[in-house]
């Protein structure tokens, strides 16, 4: 059997991404925020504290067992007396526990996971009684760097939630806007992506669309542009909506794509790294703190800039 190709994000330069780390560098020369690497147990969390560390965007702290913490250290050729270790009781559970009551109290302004599963990081956080629980959905938002588009551009929700309901998406699409309005993009422009441009009953995505831009036009988003739904191919490229003689201040200039279910996002996103070209930084949003979600196929740099994502996000100001 042949080896896999190379992904393309691999080899591509991402200068928007690399932007992101250089602002957040910039921000945190004050203070640096403190980020807990949950269960950072295996030689990719120790390489990305490393990174984090030199980049000197954030100050990792480790959470989990000292000795596996420690035996991680030396498979990855990383001194692993250069970082706290926040020792806890054996199982990645207690880890996430502990982490979890770091950003309770203050002592840390993100978390990020390191080598437990995603379950077990979230049941942690979305303990009612000692999680990260706010006001608002928990969801999670990319943000891209695509060699064929003119600037960063944000895909939710790919990771959390399966099906989202009208109620769901509208905290999916308020937490994403909220983030890039961190980022500086007051206006957000919001695509809402469905398998057609159209308002047709059969497709719930469609009757979604229609009434998010119905909330942004009562302004529930102050600042942010909606329009929808749009095929993708609309919204990605303004040419293709000329195409289709439809007028739009969001085509072909999206901030933001909302995305009708996981199984299209997901698979999107994974499209945009693999057939793209792309790379991105991606976050947890809707509890107390950012949360860093790495996959074991995200790039060093990913896991940089989704770092700094979160100190952009507002983990500094903590």
């Amino acid at each position: 059997m042949p080896a896999d190709p190379e992904p393309p994000n691999a080899i591509a330069s991402h200068p928007r991404l690399e932007a992101l780390v250089a602002r957040a560098g910039n921000r945190s020369q004050r203070t640096a925020p403190a980020i807990a690497i949950v269960f950072a147990c295996d030689a990719l969390a120790l390489q990305a504290a490393a990174r984090i560390a030199a980049s000197a965007i954030a100050r990792p702290l480790l959470v989990g067992p000292r000795g596996l913490i420690e035996r991680a250290a030396a498979a990855a050729e990383v001194d692993a007396g250069e970082f706290e270790i926040v020792a806890t009781d054996p199982g990645p559970a207690e880890a996430a526990r502990r982490a979890t009551q770091l950003a309770r109290d203050g002592l840390v302004n993100a978390l990020m996971k390191g080598s437990l599963h995603t379950d077990e990081l979230m049941s942690a956080v979305l303990d009612r009684q000692h999680g990260l629980r706010s006001h608002t959905r928990i969801s999670h938002a990319f943000v891209f760097d695509l060699p064929r588009y003119h600037k960063l551009i944000a895909l939710a929700d790919c990771v959390v939630n399966i099906a989202p309901d009208l109620a769901t998406k509208r905290d999916i699409l308020g937490n994403a806007v909220a983030l890039l309005q961190r980022l500086g993009i007051d206006r957000p422009k919001v695509g809402i992506v469905a398998a057609v441009e159209t308002v047709n009953p059969a497709i719930q995505a469609t009757l979604d669309a229609q009434s998010l831009v119905q909330l942004a036009a009562a302004n529930a988003w102050p600042g942010a542009i909606v329009e929808g739904p749009f095929g993708f191919d609309c919204a990605f490229s303004a040419q293709a909506a000329r195409t289709k003689n439809i007028s739009s201040q969001v085509a072909g200039d999206a901030d933001l794509l909302l995305m009708p279910d996981l199984n299209a996002g997901n698979m999107l996103y994974k499209g945009f790294n693999y057939v793209g070209g792309g790379d991105c930084a991606g976050l947890v949003l809707g509890a107390r703190v950012p949360i860093v979600l790495t996959s074991r196929a995200d790039s060093l740099a990913a896991r940089l800039a989704s770092v700094a994502l979160a100190v952009l996000a507002g983990g500094a100001d903590r």
